[in-house]
């Protein structure tokens, strides 16, 4: 249930990512860690993690679970 959520929650966020040359890929989850894949012009920016850690995390948090980490896989 909590993975279905998740995938719902990253594709209301790619169209913004998708919008600056970027995309994200879901992964996989293991216990609260959200792997994912970011691509584009997401996938070399300098603002990599801020994005992934104040941006979709915190968004997956207040929207799902507040004990979900996301983590960039290369």
């Amino acid at each position: 249930m909590m993975e279905k959520k998740v995938i719902e929650a990253l594709n209301s966020i790619r169209p913004s990512l998708q919008n600056d040359g970027g995309d994200i890929e879901y992964l996989g989850m293991e216990g609260n860690i959200v792997k994912v894949k970011m691509h584009g012009s997401c996938a070399h920016c300098p603002y990599q993690e801020m994005t992934l850690k104040n941006g979709i995390q915190n968004y997956l948090r207040s929207y799902i679970d507040d004990k979900i980490e996301v983590v960039n896989v290369d």
